[in-house]
């Protein structure tokens, strides 16, 4: 039996707090939130293109001192018509509230505290740098002064993610035993040589927004192990083909992505098998779900269908959740607590040591 796509679409919305409710067609006038950028050289940057259309912020400028890659960036539409300017000024812009952090990721969380140790939210890029330490302290220092520390993986509000989180909350997966989850691509040899620097290679560049969303769903895990391959003929270091797995007292979770998969996008799925139902949402960046269920559950009857969900752009619900966080009209979804768990558990699946 088809499900009736206005519950589906409802039931995501709704658990973003935005069912119901349009931005644009919104009878109350809010001032748009001042907020700038630091960096360019993060893969994610154009992301400012979503709070330049976005009507809850006012962008008032961007940082990159680095000549090349602000060469490189200024003739993209994300970044045109910009105000560049160094990041002092740009932390001593009047009304400024809230800083993007989008360099290359041996720079995010330097600049992340000049920020919040200046009292501005911040949405750091992901993976959260290279220091637990230095994360773990920034975290703090925001927490002491009311500050949203906003990361950005990329799938927190992907529609099939939310609706598989009512499915959770209302136990009707009933016990989750089983998570697997995959994200890969082809990467190109001179961006191979720039991530071949990480401990962890793949699993740090990409496994990072899995391990983001296996933490959510099952905590924190008894044990991790990280498996790390260089597979490619191409003779650089990066290791391009890695898993994680995660162990927990009646669960098991993997992570898999390599920098080898044709057509990897297509494949990007993640699975929860409980002992009521399972949930297959693939592929993640364009999500549908195939779901199967032993009995009936609210509008999903028993057995095995196919939800088509809304076309999914990404960073577009982040920001409105920041908007609403930083304006005292919610708390935040995720909270110093889970960001610091999946960092940790990331850097035991990339064979980093503890700080």
């Amino acid at each position: 039996m088809p499900v009736d796509r206005r519950q589906v679409l409802c039931m995501t919305s709704a658990s973003l707090g935005l069912c119901g409710i349009n931005q644009l067609a919104s009878k109350e006038v809010k001032k748009p939130i001042k907020i700038g950028q630091i960096g360019v050289g993060h893969g994610h940057a154009s992301k400012l293109s979503v709070y330049r259309d976005s009507p809850d912020f006012e962008v008032v400028g961007i940082v990159e001192p680095d000549p090349t890659l602000r060469k490189r960036a200024e003739g993209q539409p994300f970044c045109r018509g910009l105000n560049w300017m160094k990041r002092e000024q740009l932390l001593e812009t009047p009304g400024l509230q809230a800083v993007l952090i989008e360099t290359r990721v041996s720079e995010l969380l330097e600049n992340a505290k000049a920020c919040v140790l200046a009292g501005k939210h911040i949405h750091i890029d992901k993976p959260a740098g290279e220091s637990l330490l230095q994360l773990r302290q920034i975290l703090d220092i925001a927490n002491q002064s009311g500050l949203l520390v906003q990361m950005g993986y990329m799938y927190r509000y992907n529609p099939a993610i939310i609706l598989l989180h009512e499915f959770l909350k209302k136990g009707w997966l009933g016990d989750v035993f089983e998570v697997h989850c995959v994200m890969s691509k082809v990467v190109h040899p001179e961006a191979r040589l720039e991530l071949a620097g990480f401990n962890g290679g793949m699993m740090f560049e990409l496994g990072c927004h899995l391990m983001d969303l296996v933490i959510r769903i099952l905590g924190r895990p008894s044990a991790v192990m990280g498996f790390h391959r260089h597979s490619a003929s191409i003779a650089d270091s990066l290791l391009d083909n890695t898993m994680a797995v995660l162990e927990y007292p009646k669960a098991v979770a993997t992570i898999k992505s390599t920098a080898l998969e044709v057509e990897g996008f297509n494949r990007r799925h993640l699975v929860v098998c409980g002992t009521e139902g399972t949930f297959h949402i693939q592929p993640l960046d364009n999500p549908v779900v195939q779901l199967s269920l032993s009995k009936d559950r609210g509008p999903h009857k028993q057995g095995t269908h196919v939800i088509q969900l809304p076309q999914y752009a990404r960073y577009v619900a982040d920001a409105v959740d920041m908007a609403k966080v930083i304006r005292g009209e919610k708390l935040s979804d995720f909270d110093r607590e889970h960001d610091m768990l999946v960092q940790e558990t990331l850097f035991q699946a990339c064979g980093r040591a503890k700080e």
